[in-house]
């Protein structure tokens, strides 16, 4: 007996690893992974699930590799550029194994969305020699992902599950096994002590043999099985995996007889004995994927291999681009291209729009930029002023490098306050980096509170054991703000509402050794510009803590208006601050305040005629 449900893509993934046993579930929120821990979280408590968001994706995955030696089975949910974190224990891991099952969900982001990388991971399970399953539906990832747990303790290694953001975040109906979800019923030996969780030399040299033969292995169990399908009969092959696979099918709408497509759902390792039935039966193959041409290189390796003579149309001789997000007119582009280049004079149709685009008005510009009110516009506003003073006084320019989070907008007009950003953690030591090589120059790294736990410590510590002279302000608004509000160390609250401990952040930096700490609120831009100007010329690594709240999750009853008749219309607020709350409309010489407006007041801190003022 099953029942149907709307499922989100991740929400279905979920519902898989729970129905499939898990017991201990682990991650970092990232977007386009986040939703499928939180789905767990709503069912932990009454199916008897460990869950946790970790405090980075490495301890994440170590956490889960903890439980999955004790026979249990775990799961691990991050973002595609999250896996390079976690990337250290896991390439040790294939060679070691697990006992009980292991399942990593990683999301791709191709685009990119809302990641500073379009990397691919099919490319890193092969590097790792890891199997990777790749759904195209949320119904797929629903059924993958109970495979992943059955090959994970089948197999003794663990499994990553590939997704993209439309796979993740697109609905659909999903057969599931049961309306809600039942407890979980497994239990697991616990931790039993044997020479090969511990990886040394030796043991390395007598593993790797066996990850190759398993890697043989699971080519045969996936060349049979559903997921790896071959449907139609023409004599033009198309390759696909994931969501790519779906916009073939709907290119080709009306012209199945011309083809004949091969739906990959186990792209590593390559399901080779069912990719060479299918490629027997065709003259030429069009090969559809996002990202990097990894089923291409994997075909033209079969077709040498086997000696068959298959034209191969994809990435690397220019009929589909290399990079990007596609969606069913590239694909029709594409495979247009090829039919041309076979000299057919068939060409597929674009469907007719019900609404003409030539008709449509263009949408709005909008510029990126923090949410009205955001606290972090307080803290870049006072190190701006902080940083002229400086210059002022001392003649010193000031380097400001980012991190990876909401204050990544920083780098917006009109505030301009993020000169780099790489990954989680580095600007921090980005800013030691450029002491080095820039001794003139002041430097300041922010990073947010739950970056902070994630990857900066390690960063600062560094900074004091070779006494960078830098400033770090710690931007904490006391939840994980990016990726939709996750708790994190520092708020002493865990993943699942209970009550633990709350990791301090200045006390974190006085322990790693730090001369100078602040810990500020961000309600007076006086004081934070005070505790920025005195933090940038003490020497040595210095760091304040800037508190404040969340503006999407806490609320101020405050609102400000902008009284005309005190106004002077010099736009001195709309200049400085970029607030979107702050509208100046064409044509007028006055701004006003919209509904927006959370009440932070920075607003009427540097109005320079007074003008701003609390509603009455």
């Amino acid at each position: 007996m099953t029942d149907k449900k709307l499922l989100m893509g991740n929400e279905a993934i979920a519902l898989g690893a729970i129905e499939a046993g898990v017991q201990v579930v682990t991650g970092y929120p990232g977007t386009p992974s986040t939703e499928a821990l939180e789905t767990i979280i709503r069912y932990a408590d009454r199916c008897g699930i460990y869950t946790e968001w970790s405090s980075n994706e490495k301890v994440a995955l170590e956490t889960a590799v903890g439980a999955a030696y004790s026979g249990a089975k775990a799961f691990v949910t991050m973002k595609q550029v999250g896996l390079n974190v976690a990337s250290d224990p896991l390439m040790s891991l294939s060679y070691i194994g697990i006992k009980g099952a292991l399942v990593l969900l990683v999301a791709d982001d191709p685009g990119p969305h809302s990641s500073q990388t379009e990397q691919d991971t099919r490319a890193f399970g092969h590097f790792a020699n890891i199997p990777v399953l790749d759904p195209a539906s949320p119904q797929e990832a629903y059924e993958l992902t109970k495979l992943a747990f059955e090959l994970s303790h089948e197999f003794e290694i663990p499994v990553i599950l590939r997704t993209t953001t439309r796979v993740s975040h697109s609905c659909g109906d999903v057969e599931v096994a049961a309306a809600e979800p039942a407890p979980v019923e497994a239990s697991c030996e616990g931790f039993v002590r044997d020479r090969r969780w511990t990886i040394f030399p030796r043991l390395t040299a007598e593993r790797h043999p066996w990850l190759e033969r398993v890697q043989v292995q699971l080519s045969e169990r996936f060349s049979g099985l559903s997921c790896n399908s071959v449907s139609g009969s023409g004599k033009i092959g198309i390759i696909a995996s994931g969501v790519s696979a779906l916009y073939a099918n709907e290119a080709f709408r009306g012209f199945e007889g011309l083809f004949t497509i091969f739906r990959v759902g186990t792209v590593y390792p390559f399901p080779e004995k069912a990719a060479l039935t299918f490629l027997k039966g065709i003259d030429s193959l069009i090969v559809v994927e996002e990202l990097d041409p990894y089923l291409e290189e994997q075909v033209l390796q079969l077709l040498g291999k086997a000696h068959l003579p298959v034209d191969v149309y994809g990435k690397k001789n220019g009929f589909f681009p290399v990079s990007g997000e596609y969606n069913v007119d590239i694909v029709i582009d594409g495979i247009n291209k090829v039919l041309a280049g076979l000299g057919g004079a068939l060409r597929l149709s674009h469907a007719s729009p019900a609404v003409s685009r030539e008709k449509l008005p263009p949408l709005p510009i909008r510029a990126p930029t923090l949410c009205a009110g955001c606290m972090h516009r307080t803290v870049f506003y006072a190190f701006k002023q902080a940083a002229k003073q400086l210059k002022k006084d001392f003649q010193a320019d000031t380097i400001f490098s980012g991190d990876i989070g909401c204050y990544t907008l920083g780098n917006a007009y009109p505030l301009n306050m993020v000169d780099t950003c790489l990954c989680m953690g580095a600007g921090v030591s980005i800013a030691g980096g450029l002491f080095r090589t820039n001794p003139e120059a002041k430097h300041v790294a922010f990073i947010g509170d739950s970056t902070f736990f994630h990857s900066g410590i390690p960063a600062l510590i560094n900074a004091v054991y070779n006494g960078a002279d830098i400033t770090l302000a710690v931007l904490d608004n006391r939840t994980t703000a990016m990726t939709g509000h996750q708790p994190h160390p520092g708020i002493g609250i865990t993943a699942l509402g209970s009550v633990s401990k709350a990791i301090d952040i200045a006390d974190i930096a006085r322990s790693c050794g730090v001369g100078f700490v602040k810990a500020i609120d961000t309600d007076s831009l006086g004081s934070c510009l005070e505790a920025a100007k005195e933090a940038m010329k003490f020497e040595g690594p210095a760091v304040i803590v800037f508190k404040g709240k969340c503006v999407g999750i806490t609320k101020s009853d405050k609102r400000y208006n902008i009284e005309s008749e005190d106004c002077t219309g010099c736009g001195f607020c709309v200049k400085q601050l970029g607030c979107p709350a702050l509208f100046l409309p064409a044509g007028e010489d006055k701004p006003f305040i919209q509904g927006s407006c959370s009440g932070c007041g920075l607003c009427a801190q540097i109005c320079p005629s007074g003008a701003i003022r609390i509603r009455g």
